[in-house]
């Protein structure tokens, strides 16, 4: 079935064409695009592993500030925070890309251009969404453009794995009672547009006994490692649905060395990752991990009788699920602006970005794009690898997309009314 936009959706924009300064800024932001380029390469080369992004923070700090945004400060989440005011005709909205990447320090050495892409660890995801970032506070003091609503820019901290969205959540308990609509810029294509959310849950659980020799001790003492197994068997036979998609992955299985391959375990540790579309499914997929540990470890007991296997667990990610109808109308206007660049929109269901957040805290929000790939370019960005590459033709477009769904959420003084209301 077609996906249909409603008449005030496409209206709406097309009335924000119709205006002078919201044709400059769209205009401005294509000439911008080398400067943006250069912006994301400088900004590449200050590494940022996650949890450690400190000094491409402070740096962001400074760039936010040359460019006049006030209220500039970094939070206690280490997040960067630059506000442009409104006229308080609007909702708040916030425009954020996250500053950390899944490299440690020492992978980037340089920044390549070659085939009319870059390459560097980290220079899309999520890099590029800085530099955009940049380019479109450009755009507004260049145009002057009245939004009517205060608009956030935010560099978030700690988006990538063990910092589970941390930054975000951080930002958003401070805040999420004066947001109105958040644009994450965290898709590789300019074509994706993800409006839901996949909560994520990792543990890692440690299985206790006394431990002793496999020989001399056996029959005398229950065996944590054997408590594991019986846990991850349990596990594996879960089923799930699989709309809401819904997953389990027992990752990780650790017990003994090799200097003890004569030993019953004192310790045995799994980790464990589980995800779902449905916030209600994650939580119910948790209550039966956790039952088939417990059940795991008394079984294992009452097979000796001896002692007591015990358990304990470390929460490592904790994301939260969310769903949002696909014909909101952050959602419509998104697709409506895609379409407007001459793109098809593709409507991810999932995805764990940090829209999750907003999402999960019922803000209308969507994860925007962060790359344009033309008719006959490979769209793979290999994300996440050493050989991670952006795309250069056409970036602005981009650009031009968030451009335009900020000024829809915000709405423009006495002319445009926001599509979103808080």
């Amino acid at each position: 079935m077609d996906y249909l936009v409603s008449e005030h959706i496409t209206d709406t924009l097309r009335q924000l064409l119709t205006v002078d300064a919201v044709q400059k800024g769209v205009e401005f932001i294509e000439r911008d695009q080398d400067r943006c380029i250069q912006e994301q390469i400088e900004l590449t080369l200050i590494e940022a592993p996650t949890f450690h992004e400190e000094v491409r923070a402070k740096e962001f700090m400074a760039r936010f500030q040359a460019l006049g945004l006030e209220d500039v400060h970094i939070d206690g989440g280490g997040n960067v925070v630059g506000v442009r005011k409104g006229f308080g005709q609007g909702p708040a909205i916030l425009i954020e890309g996250h500053m950390d990447t899944v490299f440690p320090f020492g992978s980037v050495t340089r920044v390549e251009e070659r085939d009319g892409f870059l390459y560097a660890p980290g220079v899309g995801d999520d890099t590029r969404a800085l530099a955009m970032i940049l380019s479109l506070i450009r755009a507004y003091n260049e145009s002057d453009i009245p939004n009517a609503g205060d608009i956030y820019f935010v560099g978030t901290t700690r988006e990538e794995g063990m910092g589970s969205l941390g930054g975000m959540k951080f930002f958003l308990d401070e805040n999420k009672d004066n947001i109105g609509a958040s644009l994450s810029i965290d898709n590789g294509n300019l074509a994706g547009i993800t409006f839901e959310a996949t909560g994520i849950k990792t543990y890692e659980i440690s299985f206790y006994g006394i431990g002793g020799h496999a020989y001399g001790a056996f029959g005398r003492m229950a065996n944590p490692l054997h408590a594991a197994a019986r846990a991850v068997a349990k596990i594996a036979d879960f089923q799930v649905p699989e709309d809401p998609r819904t997953t389990f992955c027992v990752s990780n299985f650790h017990a003994g060395n090799d200097a003890g391959v004569h030993a019953i375990v004192p310790q045995a540790t799994i980790k464990i990752n589980f995800r779902s579309n449905s916030q209600q499914e994650l939580e119910q997929l948790n209550d039966r991990v956790f039952q088939a540990v417990q059940e795991a470890c008394d079984e294992e007991t009452a097979r000796w009788g001896k002692d007591t296997i015990t358990w304990d667990c470390a929460l490592v990610c904790d994301a939260p699920a969310g769903a949002q109808d696909r014909h909101v109308p952050i959602v419509e206007a998104c697709y409506s602006v895609v379409q407007h660049l001459g793109v098809d929109p593709v409507l991810s269901k999932g995805g764990s970005t940090n829209a999750n957040i907003a999402i999960h805290y019922g803000i209308p929000a969507v994860c925007i794009g962060r790359g344009y790939f033309p008719p006959g370019v490979s769209m793979d960005i290999k994300n996440h690898s050493l050989d991670e590459r952006y795309p250069i033709a056409g970036a602005y477009l981009a650009v031009q997309e968030v451009f335009l769904m900020s000024l829809l959420c915000s709405g423009l003084v006495d002319g445009i009314e926001s599509i979103v209301t808080k």
